[in-house]
């Protein structure tokens, strides 16, 4: 029998199978990966911009082969499957040509030296445990920046997406990047904290549950090394009197439903103010009401299957205990009949604490509704939650936004009267339970280095 199976979640039909590797195989993986890494590091920091745009080449000439798998794999509409593939393409080509200066040398006038350098340098083996629901995204947002930074990178990618990690190396050794650099690992989670342990290994980063995040950053603990971890997230999207309703139910819905409604970075309560709610309501539900159910290779579809049976019982399970404990299903809430694992666009209203819809994250196309009296209170509804990955307000004072954006948003990011999964050159990351550490805007690039402050004194002491 197969260690892993993958399984088409639109159809529930087996893909392939994967044995895990064994423990000598781990060994000799991280060891080669040791010795890639000091050659590495020696090589200037114009030549890795150039192995990186190779990557990104690399992966172009297999668009339509990994867009088709990844949908296959996890049930992503094609077309958000290609437009993640873009998204890739443009960190190799930002961290391309933004990185270098990134990493150059900072020069310091500091009083009592001659002159004080800061320096980053790599420090060695970057080991990514991944998620299934961006299968390329989530890969190269740590891999790109810590291949510039002169590191090497393992992956553990998730179990159902297993042969997208594995296309994803085959891209990685098609490029210009010495092979040894990147290796995907066939492991289950005991090997996995082995990984972690292993004294080659210098760095953590795992995109994931916060439940996850607390055992990785745990066993990192132990053996004092450094984690970024991108974890959970319930983010709200305020809706303020002086919104333009007709955007915000546009982009509240498609923040919400996009890729299935399994994004990290998803609306999902949508915090509106008491004097515009009933509105807003209103046209949510008929905004909500267009995203059908369908194949997801098929451009008719607005929403694939979710990405395995198990995660669509939770869901289903998280929908009929948020009801049980006073919540109201105002659209959707029923599992459809047929194959697939399938969940239709659904609205709960009277959202309260001590509900899933209110305290958890419901990783899915569910969207919690969710009555504030006034500003101050819609902001104190929207920090009270335990995880502060994003979020958004809308009002047409883009000023007055902002002010609430930055002085009062208890959260990594905030979208002013729009939405976007990530930007490249912006920072991505969270506060509270959705983690700590930052990827890209430059941020990324030096999670995983020795910032190295080099005192040039130049005179004899006193």
């Amino acid at each position: 029998m197969a260690d892993i199976t993958t399984v088409n979640p639109a159809t529930g039909e087996d893909i392939a199978n994967y044995e895990y590797m064994s423990a000598q195989q781990v060994d000799k993986i991280i060891n080669e990966s040791h010795e890639a890494f000091l050659q590495w590091r020696e090589t200037s920091v114009e030549e890795r911009a150039e192995v990186i745009k190779s990557i990104g080449e690399s992966l172009m000439k297999h668009e339509e082969e990994l867009a088709k798998l990844m949908t296959q794999e996890r049930g992503k509409l094609y077309e958000q499957s290609l437009q993640e593939i873009a998204l890739c393409k443009g960190i190799c080509d930002y961290t391309a040509a933004n990185g270098i200066t990134a990493l150059a040398d900072d020069e310091r006038e500091v009083e009592g030296l001659k002159k004080g350098l800061v320096s980053y340098q790599p420090i060695g083996i970057i080991y990514g445990i991944q998620p299934w629901n961006f299968p390329a995204y989530q890969v190269f947002r740590y891999t790109i920046a810590n291949l510039m930074a002169g590191n090497s990178i393992l992956l553990k990618h998730a179990s159902n997406v297993t042969g997208s990690g594995l296309l994803v190396e085959k891209i990685m050794h098609e490029s210009k990047l010495p092979k040894a650099l990147f290796r995907t690992l066939l492991i289950d989670h005991d090997q996995s904290e082995k990984v972690i342990g292993h004294e080659k290994v210098r760095g953590v980063t795992l995109t994931g549950s916060d439940t996850a995040g607390v055992i990785v950053g745990q066993q990192a603990a132990k053996v004092i090394k450094k984690t970024v971890l991108e974890l959970g997230s319930n983010d709200a999207f305020i809706v303020l009197e002086d919104a333009d309703i007709d955007l915000a139910v546009v982009t509240c819905a498609h923040a919400r439903l996009y890729n299935n409604g399994e994004t990290c970075v998803a609306a999902k309560r949508f915090v509106v103010v008491d004097s515009i709610y009933d509105e807003f309501r209103d046209r949510l539900v008929k905004e909500f009401a267009k995203y059908e159910l369908g194949d997801p290779m098929l451009e008719t579809s607005k929403i694939g299957p979710m990405a395995r049976e198990d995660l669509r019982t939770k869901l289903h399970e998280q929908v009929e205990e948020s009801v049980k404990k006073g919540a109201t299903i105002t659209l959707g809430g029923e599992i459809p009949a047929g194959k697939g694992a399938y969940y239709p666009a659904t609205i709960l209203e009277d959202v309260k604490p001590g509900q899933p819809a209110y305290e958890d994250e419901l990783f899915g196309p569910v969207a919690s509704l969710i009555r504030a009296k006034d500003q101050d209170d819609a902001l104190r509804l929207a920090n009270d939650s335990r995880y502060g990955l994003g979020g958004a307000i809308f009002s047409k004072d883009e000023d007055k936004a902002i002010r609430l954006a930055r002085d009062y948003f208890d959260t990594g990011m905030v979208y002013i009267n729009g939405y976007g999964l990530a930007n490249p050159a912006m920072p991505f990351g969270g506060v509270k339970d959705s983690g700590h550490g930052r990827e890209h805007g430059g941020f990324g690039i030096k999670e995983f280095v020795n910032i190295k402050g080099i005192h040039v004194i130049g005179a004899k002491p006193a």
